[in-house]
């Protein structure tokens, strides 16, 4: 194997399996992976084809190049994937975690495996991701709008950067119905807590006013003037005052499990995913010091999220078409970011 250039971003072409088994036992990664990614086949048993940079999920269409194969299924598929996911558990640092998008078909099943890899008590969520627009099904059954992202972290210490999602109109009208003489939009928020302290700060009066009994001050007199001074208080017609909140000086909804990253309507490979998705969970669960691994890493989406927030990666696949992809699209960061990649093809060594 070629002498691995510690800070480089690395792109594997080969069998994922044994490209895990040498970043563990060649490379001695073992704990060096903060965050991992994948997105891995769904047992659907289809071939991939991409023509011209169309992807297609035709399973025996007649023109394009193979993108991939999807053709394990059952009980193999679930080997499989236990196999690769034994190694990516050994490569996850203790502050790591773990995100597999898979579908719904073959989701429960992976669950309870992922349960008996990073045990149960390491499950954070089961994500429900919005993936495309309603459609006019005909079959019998409920409209398939998403599929599921399971979030395992290898221990309870895993790095969390809580994420927000930024306010809608429509939250915003909700949330912070108001408005100033500038039309900015704004609520308001009780200034005082439940629980009296008799001899403190909190107790003295505002302006004359005491706080309601069984309740204090949620800061000083002095601070509850500067506010005041601010413009920042809001008398109600009973003398009440309440602090006032815009809404253009908060940073947004903390995210919850259900999410709207659809697919591209044009992708470059098929099963290619919403690249702010990809950014929103490297935000997260990763920092900058971090290493990201994708070992189904397809058209690239997850090493260009991390090239762009500045995380050193580690890309695996094995399929030329994938590889052709990936590169075409790192190779247009790079020209903006001139990092290094090493590539690193594995078909040979094996062979």
């Amino acid at each position: 194997m070629p002498v691995l250039r510690e800070k480089a971003n690395k792109l594997f072409f080969g069998d994922n399996i044994s490209a895990l088994k040498i970043l563990l036992y060649e490379y001695n990664m073992h704990n060096k992976i903060d965050l991992i990614y994948i997105d891995p086949p769904f047992a659907t048993n289809t071939v991939f084809k991409a023509d011209n940079n169309k992807a297609n999920t035709i399973s025996m269409p007649n023109k394009g190049s193979i993108a991939y194969e999807d053709t394990i299924i059952g009980d193999e598929f679930l080997e499989f994937m236990r196999e690769r996911l034994i190694l990516a558990k050994e490569l996850l640092s203790n502050k790591g975690s773990i995100y597999l998008h898979i579908d719904y078909k073959i989701g429960h099943y992976i669950k309870i495996l992922m349960d008996e890899i990073f045990g149960s008590h390491n499950f954070r969520n089961d994500i429900a991701r919005i993936k495309c627009n309603p459609k006019n099904f005909k079959r019998k059954a409920y409209g398939n709008i998403k599929d599921m992202i399971l979030f395992y972290s290898k221990t309870k210490d895993n790095i969390w950067n809580q994420p927000y999602l930024e306010y809608t109109n429509e939250d915003i009208r909700r949330l912070y119905k108001k408005q100033d003489k500038n039309h900015r939009h704004y609520t308001t928020v009780p200034l005082h807590a439940p629980g009296e302290t008799k001899n403190g700060l909190t107790s003295q009066p505002f302006k004359g006013i005491l706080p309601p009994s069984g309740r204090h001050w949620r800061c000083s007199p002095e601070e509850l003037e500067e506010l005041d001074k601010k413009g920042l208080i809001e008398w109600s017609g009973t003398n009440n005052p309440r602090k006032i909140i815009y809404a253009d000086e908060r940073i947004g909804k903390k995210m919850q499990d259900i999410w709207d990253f659809k697919d591209s309507q044009y992708p470059q490979y098929p099963t290619e995913k919403n690249l702010d998705m990809l950014r929103k969970i490297i935000k997260t669960s990763s920092n900058k010091d971090s290493i990201i691994l994708d070992f189904f890493c397809g058209s690239g989406t997850t090493l260009v999220a991390a090239e762009e927030l500045s995380r050193q990666w580690i890309g695996i696949d094995k399929s030329p078409k994938a590889i052709e992809i990936t590169q075409k699209r790192l190779q247009f960061l790079l020209n903006i970011y001139s990092r290094e990649i090493q590539f690193i093809d594995i078909t040979k060594s094996i062979d």
